[in-house]
């Protein structure tokens, strides 16, 4: 067969009536039907393939699409050709990929219905075409080739199916989609109920060849799960024109209730006509109609000034109205209301029962299992857009079903839970946003809105079934739930929201129908559940608004410790039950690295840590995990995210850290504003929530609006055409406001009373008992109300709220007189004496002098600054403002410029001079004014001449003379002033000092330390001497805390050594007890010693490893961490720290051995070993000479060093003595004092001081100038 190239014709042309030749050649080459068999040519295959091809390439119009369905294809060859040579496996394949394309929607083909004229002919061709296919389908002998050729495939395992095999099976799965998805053709089906239907035969042909088995079998087998979707769609268009009640009644005697009900419809129905006839009777009148003579109606007008002439019978009158003959005026689309969708009609009795019997085992064997993958795959976004329909309407329907059919909650127990009303609650929010912002959209989104709705009602409906279980079991799970909805807020006002915006042009009437429903059975169960429990608890949020200038950092969100352990639990459980498993979809979409990113590689490690503490607070625990195990892989060093092998509950306890750790947040990059009105004030909104005690009255309160009455009323509107079950919704809320909450004088309303007035007149008034009933007693209450307010007919104009029902009822004015009350005329003129008297005073609030003058008490500020206006003393409000708090003085006068310098001569020698001058000054001024002004002046030249002096140690380093132990043995490098170890209690004195000035004073100390050290030597490989503070923490019970810190130091020094480079690491602490210890004093002290910096600014949150600390000193400062098992004792190390002098080459080669071998136990030795350290480095042109290691042990060594140390400056070391003792005779005793000081500190990790350790320190100085 030669090749075809495929082209159409253009819509309208001259040959668009007849098939294009090549289309025609096509089907003519398939063969022809002769009787009732069928007899293919040589080349059908091929002929089937060009078709296909055909398609592919047709234009908007579908032109080809259009001529073949013209041509009948379908019905004369597609259908025969798989029906008798279905065992042409190639044939048969490409036949039903050709009828799965001819058969696919109308819709789809054109994307939406045309506007167009033209295009709008096509789509509704396209449509009949699709009509006639479906009638061609509703046969047996179709649906039994297809249910062969699909139970053979279904046979086959995984390992013998072919990829051709899914294939075709998901063809034929979308050819009877297609197919059931064909609407009815109103003009041509005009069946009534009871009636089969084209769709009624179409799925009798599926129930006789049992096709209808092979869904059920696809919807519970186990290795099917991937047809799930197309199963649940083949299953809703199944059960398109049912409902669960009538499935449910077929093959059923009427029940008691119905046939009440059906014999009150009948009721009413003959009260109707027998009330139209009795009306006709009165208005025959006995003379002829061309008598009927001329009435003048007084007290309405006419055009004129004249009153109207009537020329009709006088029974009519009561009709009259002056838009009599007008031209209907034309409603813009716009504000039209909203369409109904079509009515359900009633199936032949066989489907029904067909129906029902497939409903039964679809609930007892696919329905749980089926909604979970369906639910997994819209979570997990495998499915199309809008998939989520089919699964709202299998819940409700088949939700519905089970109620109706002794209800068994075990069948739909995968669709009752808190996640199901959680998902429907989110769906609708969805739907609702969509149809404000997608408006040519808006009626599809008003039916999937509509849908949600159903399914959420359903779900209540269920749970209130629930209720009434006799299972113990059942009532429990119903009473887990209903507190869960009960509680949350977004489940709790869900309908007041709905109810608030109903619009009447977009949604239809019986989606106010189910709304007003659903508001009902919520609130009994509501009622029901708040009786007998005192003291019930909901959850509330507060949106709080506040205004700022542009954009401020946002900081971490803030959560109690009882939201966090509850966050913890829910996120806890559900890790547990997923088994820590996740979805490969979730692995894959977790990236916690941008390569593309600006951002450092470390600072993205801090914010990928910080996302996985965001999706834990949002408790969504697959995400933080997923979170956590990418970070990992991307960031392995350091175990931060936890090591490679860790077990689960490892993580567990991994991410219970990063939820409860306070982790630093980075603020966004500021984006730069085109427009200057950006930069005003803009609102901020954050939300805060709490708990409150819930208060069914109050709760109903809410209700208490126009915007939710008048839905009520557009409903009641239609009552008789409502159910009787609708209209007593409408009447019990509409009793619950004008009742319960005395709130009938909203009701009164000139449209509702005309509405009352037809209910009332209404000939079968009868059958509306209960709204009859509240109508008498509404408008008996308003002519009560008229006879004492005569503006209440005014008042029947207007829609009012709860003020303008207080003041229709209780009276106009009353809340303005009790904001604004009256003055009397004496009151009016003791204010205007007192004004003229006070307001040349220098009292900076006048308003606060007169108050306590006035003979009324009750008077408030705010009352007497509206008179002052109101009388015209005061031009406006802002006149009377209360003044600010604080100074507000800018200029130094001389006198106070003069009194400053006196103060400061008096002061400038004591401990605080800032404080004291404060105090002294007269006229008050902050803290930085003072500051800047004695800067200005030049009494002073920096601003660390201001500040407080330390206490501690202060004779010594003022006096110039000998430093203590402390300060020699100090590690210089650390760069922290000696009194460092005190900062916590030097807080707590200096409290009035702002944080900038302790900074820059804790700055200017340590470069004033640098200064004054700037001759020592560096010992920056020592160890420091942390072993009391290290012993007291352990007592403290913070030896976890020690080794967490000693942990990070080894790993930091390791990144140090690895890579190279360093920067400051921030030492962040995981876990409750690391937190407290960071708040420890003694701790915090520790950490200063070990050189670790505390925050520099707000900016920073965590203690920081400085950069220039090397990898050495921090294994150094690692290894002084280590565990001890006694205290050090004091003696020894004096003894040890005395016994050590001298500084010769022999020394530093022994020291050096002892500090290779590290054999070195206690803290006296290593005070010995640093000492010498110093000396050895203050001579660093000695270490080029070595010696030979001797076999002696370290304290041999020891006292070789002191003997010949001994033996070499005895004359000088006597000199030294006798100065010393001079010394400490003349009273110069500040180093002992802060020895004392130390000894007498428990928490205090300082060495004890003796006059022995000054000169052991004068002798190696002395030696080093020899």
């Amino acid at each position: 067969m030669t090749e075809r190239f495929p082209f159409g014709l253009p819509a309208g042309g001259e040959n668009s009536s007849r098939m294009n030749c090549e289309l025609l050649a096509t089907c003519s080459a398939l063969g022809y039907l002769e009787g009732d068999a069928y007899h293919k040519e040589a080349d059908c295959l091929e002929s089937v393939k060009d078709l296909i091809r055909f398609l592919r390439h047709e234009d908007d119009t579908r032109d080809v699409r259009q001529q073949l369905g013209a041509g009948q294809i379908v019905q004369n060859d597609l259908l025969p050709i798989i029906i008798q040579h279905g065992q042409d496996k190639a044939l048969f394949d490409a036949c039903i990929r050709l009828m799965v394309n001819l058969t696919q929607p109308a819709m789809l083909c054109f994307g939406k219905v045309p506007d167009d004229p033209v295009f709008r002919h096509h789509f509704l061709q396209v449509t009949s075409h699709l009509q006639a296919y479906k009638e061609a389908f509703a046969g047996e002998a179709v649906f039994g080739i297809l249910s062969e050729t699909l139970y053979t495939l279904l046979q086959l395992d995984w390992e013998q199916r072919q990829e051709e095999d899914n294939l075709l099976i998901e063809r034929i799965l979308l050819l009877v989609r297609n197919v059931l998805h064909v609407p009815a053709d109103p003009c041509e089906e005009k069946k009534v109920d009871d009636d089969a239907s084209i769709h009624d035969r179409l799925l009798w042909a599926i129930h006789m060849s049992g096709f209808d088995d092979l869904i059920k079998f696809l919807a519970s087998s186990q290795s099917e799960q991937q047809w799930s979707m197309h199963v649940l769609e083949i299953i809703s268009l199944m059960f398109r024109d049912q409902t669960p009640e009538g499935l449910v009644s077929a093959g059923h005697a009427r029940s008691a209730e119905e046939k009440h009900r059906d014999s009150q419809e009948l009721e009413a129905l003959r009260q109707k006509e027998l009330a139209t006839k009795r009306s006709r009777t009165l208005q025959r009148g006995t003379r002829h109609s061309r008598f009927g003579g001329s009435y003048v109606v007084e007290g309405l007008k006419s055009i004129g000034d004249r009153d109207v002439i009537y020329h009709r019978n006088v029974h009519h009158f009561k009709n009259y109205t002056h838009d009599t003959g007008k031209a209907v005026r034309r409603v813009p689309k716009r504000n039209r209301q909203a369409r109904e969708c079509k009515d359900k009609r009633r199936s032949a009795l066989n489907v029904r029962l067909f129906l029902r019997e497939f409903c039964v085992d679809f609930l007892e064997n696919c329905y749980n299992r089926l909604m979970y993958l369906v639910k997994e795959s819209l979570i997990r976004e495998q499915t199309q857009q809008h998939d989520e329909t089919y699964y709202l309407w299998a819940l409700s329907f088949f939700m519905a079903f089970n109620r109706g059919n002794g209800f068994r909650a075990d069948l739909v127990s995968e669709t009752m839970s808190i996640r199901a009303f959680h998902y429907i609650e989110r769906n609708i929010t969805n739907y609702y946003e969509m149809l404000l912002t997608d408006r040519k959209e808006a009626t599809a989104w008003s039916r999937r809105m509509h849908l949600a709705l159903k399914a959420y009602q359903e779900l209540l409906l269920t749970v209130n079934e629930m209720d009434r279980s006799q299972d113990g079991s059942i009532r429990h799970s119903s009473s887990v739930i209903k507190s869960n909805i009960f509680y949350l807020m977004e489940y709790r006002e869900i309908f007041l929201t709905l109810l608030r915006k109903y619009d009447e042009t977009r949604q239809p009437q019986s989606y106010l129908k189910d709304l007003v429903e659903s508001t009902h059975l919520f609130l009994r169960m509501l009622e029901r559940f708040c009786k007998g429990r005192r003291g019930l608890m909901v959850q509330k949020r507060k949106v709080r608004r506040k205004r700022s200038h542009g954009k401020k950092t946002p900081s971490a969100p803030e959560t109690s410790p009882e939201a966090l352990v509850e966050t913890w639990n829910i996120v806890e459980e559900e890790l547990r039950t997923s088994g820590f498993q996740l979805s490969e979809s979730l692995t894959e979409n977790c990236v916690p690295f941008d390569a593309a990113s600006e951002t450092p590689f470390e600072e993205q490690k801090t914010e990928a840590m910080v996302r996985v503490q965001d999706a834990l607070l949002g408790r969504l625990a697959p995400e933080a995990l997923a979170l956590l195990r990418a970070a990992r892989e991307v960031w392995p060093e350091g175990d931060v995210f936890g090591s490679a092998d860790v077990e689960p509950e490892e993580e567990l306890e991994l991410l219970k850290q990063i939820l409860h750790a306070n982790l630093p947040r980075s603020s966004p990059p500021e984006e730069e504003e085109d427009d200057a009105a950006e930069l005003e004030e803009e609102e901020l909104e954050s939300i805060q929530i709490s708990e409150k005690e819930f208060n069914f009255l109050d709760f109903i309160k809410r209700f208490s609006s126009p915007g939710i009455v008048r839905p009520y009323l557009l409903l009641l509107k239609s009552y008789s055409k409502n159910s009787p079950h609708t209209n007593h919704c409408i009447a019990r809320m509409l009793h619950r406001l004008a009742v319960d909450l005395k709130m009938d004088a909203q009701i009164f309303q000139l449209s509702v009373f005309n509405l009352f007035n037809k209910i009332l007149s209404d000939p079968a008034a009868a059958a509306y008992k209960e709204l009859v009933t509240f109508a008498k007693f509404v408008l008996n209450r308003f002519f009560s109300l008229a006879a004492q307010n005569n503006k209440a007919y005014v008042e029947l104009l207007f829609w009012k709220n709860v003020g303008a029902v207080r003041e229709m009822t209780e009276g106009y004015g009353i809340d303005r007189e009790e904001t604004n009350p009256t003055w009397t005329e004496m009151e009016e003129e003791e204010l205007r004496n007192l004004y003229e008297e006070h307001r040349h005073s220098e009292d900076p609030d006048i308003v606060e002098t007169l108050l306590p003058l006035l003979s009324n008490s009750n008077r408030t500020r705010r009352h007497v600054v509206m008179q002052l206006v109101h009388m015209g003393l005061v031009e406006n409000t802002k006149a009377l403002k209360k003044p600010k708090k604080g100074t507000q003085i800018v200029l130094w006068t001389e006198e106070q410029e003069e009194e400053l310098q006196m103060l400061y001569e008096e002061y400038k020698d004591s401990d605080d001079v800032l404080g004291n001058l404060l105090k002294k000054l007269t006229a008050k001024r902050s803290r930085a004014r003072v500051v800047d002004k004695l800067l200005s002046m030049g009494l002073v030249s920096e601003r660390r001449q201001l500040y407080k002096k330390r206490s501690r140690g202060a004779h010594g380093k003022s006096s110039g003379k000998a430093w203590t132990e402390e300060e020699f043995f100090e590690e210089p490098t650390q760069g922290l002033p000696d009194d460092c170890s005190d900062m916590d209690e030097e807080e707590d004195e200096s409290g009035k000092e702002s944080e900038e000035e302790k900074d820059e004073a804790q700055d200017n100390e340590t470069r004033h330390v640098k200064r004054r050290r700037r001759g020592l030597p560096s010992t920056e490989e020592g160890a420091p001497d942390v072993g009391n503070t290290v012993y007291a923490l352990q007592q403290q019970g913070l030896s976890g805390p020690l080794l967490w810190l000693q942990k990070s130091l080894y790993k930091t020094a390791k990144y140090r050594d690895d890579d190279g480079c360093s920067q400051d690491v921030p030492l962040v602490p995981f876990g409750e007890a690391n937190e407290d210890a960071m708040e420890n004093k003694t701790f915090r002290r520790l950490l200063r010693k070990l050189g670790l910096r505390p925050p520099a600014n707000e900016q920073e949150t965590f203690w920081r490893i400085p950069a220039e600390i090397s990898d050495s000193r921090l294994k150094s400062a690692a290894a002084a961490l280590s565990p001890r098992e006694e205290e050090p004792k004091g003696d020894e190390e004096q003894e040890g720290s005395s016994s050590l002098t001298g500084g010769s080459q022999v020394e530093e080669v022994e020291v050096e051995k002892e500090e290779q071998g590290g054999e070195a136990s206690g803290e006296h030795r290593a005070q010995a070993l640093r000492a010498l350290q110093l000396n050895r480095q203050r001579k660093r042109r000695t270490l080029e000479l070595t010696a030979p290691v001797s076999d002696f042990t370290p304290s041999e060594e020891t006292e070789n060093i002191l003997e010949r140390s001994r033996e070499k400056g005895s004359n000088k070391r006597s000199r030294l003595l006798e100065d010393e003792d001079k010394r400490e005779e003349n009273g110069n005793d500040s180093a002992m004092a802060t020895a004392m000081e130390t000894n007498d500190d428990p928490d205090s990790d300082r060495e004890d001081i003796s006059a022995p350790v000054k000169r052991r320190r004068k002798l190696v100085l002395i030696d080093d100038e020899d």
